[in-house]
C-alpha cells in the first residue's frame, strides 16, 4: 500500500542528467512530489504517514537489473542450490542433503555449481553418481552454458560414445570418446528434453521468490533476458502475465522474447510474426510486464571456448588452436534477422561475449540503421567481455547501449585459470572495457545476469569502481584499472541507464518530481568511504511505487 513519506537527513543521489544534489524527499500517492532539502519538504511534513530519517545515509532510486534471468534465479533458489557454495566438497554435501529430503523427486534439478571448483573446469558423472545413486540428476553451472549430468541422466536422454555433438553445442567425452556427464550450450539440451518439464505452479513460485530477493538487493525494475513463448504449456512468460494481472507483480519489467536460433532464413519472417502478435496481446492486458524486446543469443562463452573469436583459442601451451569459438547466427542471417526485428519495432538484445561475436552484432545493427534508418529502439549488447579496440567508438556512433555485467570484469579463478591463458595478449588487456566505451561516449546500462552471478547490484558497481572482486585477497592486482568507472557513472548505469535500455526512463530510473517512487535507502553513503567497501553497503529499504517492499 503506498504512503506519504518525507525521506531526509541523507545524500539523495538523483541520477538525473543535471546530477542536481539534494538531501531530502517526499513521496505521495505513490509518485515524487518533491525534489530538493529540509525547506523544500518542509510542507509534506504535516501529512506524512512516516517520517525516514536517513542519518548520512543514501537514498537512491531503485536499481534496474538491464539482464537478469529471475525465473531461472527462483527455480534454483527452490529446488537444489548450489550458488552459495564454491568447493567440489560442497557441492556434493549439498546434492546428498537434497537427495535425502526429496527422496520421492524423479530427477535432482537446481544448478549454480562453479567451474573453478572442479580441475579445468570439468566436473564428471561418476562424482553425481556417487551421491544421487541411479536417480538422474541435470545441473546447470552458474553461467548455463554448460551442464552437469549424472550416468541416469545420460542414459534417460540416450547420450552414449556413438552420439554426435549437436550443431550449437559440444559433449565432453574422456580419452576413451565416453561422455563425461559436463554439455556444453546446445548439448545439455538433450538431456532438458528428458527431464520433466516445469508446472506453471513451479514457475508461478520462482517468479514469487525471485522478486522478493531481488527487491532485497534494491531491484524495482528489470529485463528478464531470456523468455520463450510456447503455443501451450507452461512458460515464463505466463507467469508474468499472471503475476502482473493479479496485482502481484511489484517490479517493472521488460521481457526479451528468445529467438529460436535454429530458425531458417526461410522462415525468419513467420517468427517475426509470432512475436509480433505475443508483444501485441502483452501490452494489451497488464500494468508492469510489456515484452517489446527479442534476445538473440550471438555466441557461448570464453571458458568452454564457444565464444566467437576472431582469433583462434590458445592451448595450455599458448599456441593457436583452430577454435574460433561458435557464432549460433552467421552473419548475413544475423544481419537478415537484426533488420526484420528492427523493423517490426522491436528492441533487439544481444548476447555477445567475443570479439566477433560483438564485431558481427554491430555490423548488423549498421545494415539495420542501413535498411530502416536510425530508429529509438535502443538496442543493447549484453556482458562484452571481448571488445577490439576498433569496435568501441561503434557503439556511441550507431547508438547502441552497453549492458555491462561488471562484477566479472575482476581477477577471480575463473578468469585466471580457465580464460587468460587461453585468450593471451593482447586480447586479455580488451575485456570488459567500462572506462573507454564510457570515454567515448557508449550509453551504459548494468544488469547481474543472476544467477549466473550475484545480482547485488552494489557488489558490481564495486568491482566496475575498482576491478576488484569484492572479496579479493590483499595484494590481487585490478583487472585493467584503466577501465575503472567512477562510482557515480556506475550509479547512474544501474539506475537511470537501465530504466533508459528498459524503455523506462519516463517514469523510473532517476529521483524527480512525477516518477515513481522507486527507491532504495542504503544502509551508509558509499561517497563517504573508501572505494574498497563499495560492497560492505547493505540495502535497508526498497519502495516500488511508494510502497515498502523490503526492510532489512
Amino acid at each position: 500500500m503506498s504512503t506519504t513519506r518525507v525521506f531526509r537527513g541523507g545524500r539523495v543521489f538523483t541520477a538525473d542528467a543535471a546530477g542536481t544534489v539534494a538531501s531530502a524527499v517526499a513521496v505521495a500517492g505513490g509518485r515524487i512530489v518533491a525534489v530538493g532539502g529540509d525547506r523544500t519538504v518542509a510542507p509534506y511534513l504535516s501529512g506524512a504517514e512516516e517520517v525516514v530519517e536517513l542519518d548520512g545515509r543514501l537514498l537512491l532510486p531503485g536499481f534496474g537489473d538491464a539482464h537478469v534471468h529471475p525465473v531461472m534465479g527462483g527455480l534454483e533458489r527452490i529446488r537444489c542450490d548450489l550458488s552459495g557454495a564454491n568447493t567440489a566438497a560442497a557441492y556434493v554435501r549439498i546434492i546428498g542433503e537434497y537427495a535425502r529430503r526429496h527422496p520421492g523427486r524423479e530427477w535432482i534439478l537446481g544448478g549454480g555449481w562453479a567451474m573453478e571448483a572442479f580441475p579445468g573446469g570439468r566436473p564428471h558423472r561418476e562424482v553425481l553418481d556417487a551421491v544421487a545413486g541411479d536417480r538422474p540428476v541435470l545441473l546447470p553451472n552458474r553461467d548455463h552454458h554448460s551442464g552437469w549430468a549424472s550416468s541416469a541422466a545420460l542414459a534417460r536422454a540416450g547420450i552414449t560414445r556413438d552420439t554426435p555433438d549437436p550443431a550449437d553445442g559440444r559433449i565432453e567425452r574422456d580419452a576413451d570418446g565416453e561422455p563425461t556427464g559436463l554439455l556444453h550450450e546446445g548439448a545439455a539440451d538433450l538431456v532438458r528434453a528428458a527431464a520433466p518439464e516445469d508446472t506453471q505452479e513451479d514457475l508461478d513460485a520462482a517468479l514469487a521468490e525471485a522478486q522478493r530477493y531481488l527487491h532485497a538487493h534494491g531491484v524495482t525494475s528489470r529485463q528478464d533476458a531470456l523468455l520463450t513463448v510456447h503455443e501451450t504449456g507452461p512458460s515464463a512468460h505466463q507467469s508474468y502475465r499472471r503475476a502482473d494481472l493479479g496485482g502481484r507483480l511489484t517490479a517493472k519489467v521488460a521481457g526479451a522474447l528468445w529467438w529460436d536460433r535454429p530458425c531458417p532464413r526461410s522462415q525468419v519472417g513467420e517468427q517475426v510474426s509470432r512475436l509480433v502478435a505475443v508483444r501485441a496481446a502483452t501490452a494489451a492486458e497488464g500494468r508492469n510486464y510489456r515484452a517489446g524486446t527479442v534476445k538473440v543469443m550471438q555466441d557461448g562463452v570464453v571458458e568452454t571456448f564457444t565464444a566467437a573469436m576472431l582469433e583462434p583459442y590458445l592451448d595450455s601451451r599458448g599456441r593457436a588452436t583452430g577454435n574460433h569459438g561458435i557464432s549460433f547466427l552467421e552473419p548475413d542471417l544475423l544481419r537478415e534477422v537484426t533488420i526484420a526485428l528492427d523493423s517490426a519495432g522491436f528492441q533487439v538484445h544481444y548476447h555477445a561475449i567475443g570479439d566477433r561475436a560483438v564485431h558481427d552484432v554491430l555490423d548488423a545493427l549498421e545494415g539495420a540503421i542501413a535498411a530502416n534508418g536510425t530508429s529509438a529502439r535502443r538496442h543493447h549488447l549484453a556482458h562484452l567481455q571481448v571488445v577490439h579496440p576498433d569496435d568501441v567508438p561503434r557503439f556511441h556512433r550507431l547508438g547502441v547501449t552497453a549492458n555491462l555485467q561488471a562484477l566479472w570484469a575482476a581477477h577471480e579463478p575463473q578468469m585466471d585459470e580457465l580464460t587468460l591463458p587461453f585468450l593471451g595478449d593482447p586480447r586479455a588487456g580488451w575485456q570488459y572495457p567500462f572506462g573507454d566505451l564510457f570515454r567515448t561516449g557508449a550509453a551504459l546500462a548494468m544488469g547481474s545476469d543472476w544467477p549466473v552471478s550475484s545480482p547485488d547490484p552494489l557488489a558490481a558497481v564495486h568491482v566496475a569502481v575498482t576491478r576488484l572482486a569484492p572479496d579479493a585477497p590483499a595484494g590481487t592486482p585490478a583487472l585493467g584499472p584503466e577501465q575503472a568507472l567512477p562510482l557515480a557513472t556506475a550509479l547512474r548505469a544501474y539506475t537511470a541507464g537501465s530504466a533508459a535500455v528498459n524503455h523506462l526512463d519516463d517514469v523510473t530510473g532517476s529521483i524527480a518530481v512525477g516518477k515513481a517512487a522507486d527507491l532504495v535507502v542504503l544502509d551508509r553513503d558509499p561517497f563517504d568511504g573508501p572505494a574498497g567497501e563499495i560492497a560492505a553497503a547493505r540495502v535497508a529499504r526498497t519502495y516500488a511505487d511508494g510502497a515498502e517492499v523490503h526492510r532489512a
